[in-house]
Order: structure tokens, then sequence, then C-alpha cells
């Protein structure tokens, strides 16, 4: 005997299909975010450390004569890497709506140039052991709370505009140090760094995949591609500041 079909599962089996291909397209989005992440922080390190152990770094931090003897200090070149990633943030935020796919990409590729050369100091400043120490630190911390920003139910949006004020008080009181260079502010503005810069690693994850739920209908292969772009750039900065922060908590410096 034939049986109708019961229509009532059809929207069941509708929302259940719907939910699985998101989830599947979310997955597939955050693998390319955290791929253009990676592959950015690789960039960064291979310029490091590429211009910390050739003869560029003569071009970048010449030897110079000092009452204490010859010492490395940065030349203009130096000083126009260290501003030259701010720039390139710069052009890319501006830019989020009028720059084509192609050409965020390129524009990431070469910020991440830029800040490998921006950070080659730090091979004259800390030890390569502990440089490596530090890094995988940091991606261990910044693995776990990444993990947890995409895996809680927490809403973690509250914490964005507390984060916010913590990252500007970071920033003023770090220019407020250049003029007093003093060893304790710079200490808690490490400690107060690496706590506002890993609850933004979870704050940012989740923000991205909600981001990405919200628009995943309404946006084009072409946008979800720029998009990526940009939400590695959130990621890449976090673990650039956390590493740095670490580093100047943690790292052994040279004798020389």
């Amino acid at each position: 005997m034939a049986v109708s079909p019961d229509y009532r599962t059809y929207p069941r089996a509708s929302a259940a299909t719907t939910a699985a291909v998101l989830d599947a397209g979310l997955r597939a989005y955050m693998l390319r975010v955290y791929n253009w992440m990676t592959s950015g922080l690789v960039l960064t390190g291979i310029v490091a450390y590429a211009i910390a152990n050739t003869g560029l770094i003569d071009a970048f931090y010449p030897m110079v004569a000092t009452p204490m003897g010859m010492a490395r200090h940065p030349s203009a070149l130096a000083m126009v890497s260290i501003f030259a990633p701010l720039a390139f943030v710069l052009v890319l935020s501006m830019g989020v709506n009028r720059l084509s796919h192609t050409a965020a990409q390129t524009l990431y590729w070469l910020f991440c140039a830029a800040m490998g050369a921006s950070l080659t100091n730090i091979f004259l400043i800390y030890t390569s052991e502990s440089i490596v120490r530090v890094f995988f630190i940091t991606a261990a911390t910044f693995a776990a709370m990444s993990i947890y920003g995409y895996t809680t139910k927490a809403d973690l949006s509250r914490w964005g505009s507390f984060l916010m004020m913590g990252l500007i008080g970071i920033i003023i009181a770090g220019l407020v140090n250049m003029f007093l260079a003093s060893s304790a502010l710079q200490f808690a503005i490490s400690i107060i760094g690496v706590v506002v810069f890993t609850g933004l690693t979870a704050y940012d994850t989740q923000r991205i995949k909600a981001t990405y739920v919200q628009y995943a209908y309404a946006e084009g292969p072409e946008g979800a591609a720029k998009r990526s772009v940009y939400d590695a750039l959130s990621l890449y900065l976090n673990f650039i500041n956390l590493f740095m922060l670490l580093l100047q908590l943690l790292g052994n410096r040279n004798n020389s």
C-alpha cells in the first residue's frame, strides 16, 4: 500500500541541510583565514631573519662609533620600515570597500614583508633561542584562545569595549613611556598588553565566526575572499602584538 509522504518533515530536513551547509562553509572560511594569517607570519619571519643574518643588516642597522664602542644604530631605512606597516594598515582599513580582493591580498603580503623588516631588531636585542621559545609560547596561547573563541557559547561581544579601552590605554602609556623610559611602566604595559591581546584573540575569533554566519548568503565569492584577508589581518596583528609583549617579558637579551 502506498504511503503518502509527510510533508511536515520537509522544512525540518531543509533547515538541517542548510545548517550543515553553513557549518561546512564556516569551517572552510575559518581555514582560509588561518591559512592567510599563518602564511603572513611565515613571510614576516623569513624577511626578519634574512635581513638580520645577511649583509642587509648593515643597511638597516649600521655599526656606529659611540662612547661605549661600536654599536648598531637604526638607519633612515630602519625608521621607514618601522612605520611602514602602519601605513599599509591604514590603506587596507580605509580602502575596505574600494579595493578588489586581489589588491587587498597584495597589500596584505606587502604589509607582512614590511612588518618583517620592522622586526629585524629583535634578533639584535634577544637571543635566537629565546625568540623561538617565546614564539611557541605565543602560538600555544593564541591557539588556545582562538579555539575558545570559536567554540564557546558565551557572548564575548561585551568584551569589545573593555578590550578597546585597554588597547587605547596601552597605546597612550607606550607613547608617554617613550619620553619617561620607565622600566616599571614598561613592565606594566607588557602585562596589561598580554591580557588585552589574549582577550582580543578570543573576541576576534568569535566576531569572525558571527560575521560569516551573518553575511554567508549576502556576499559573493569576491566579497568573502576580500573579507578573509581583513579577518586574517586582525588575527595576525593580535599574534604579533602578543608575541612582542611576551618577548619583552620572557626574552633573554644578548650580552653584546
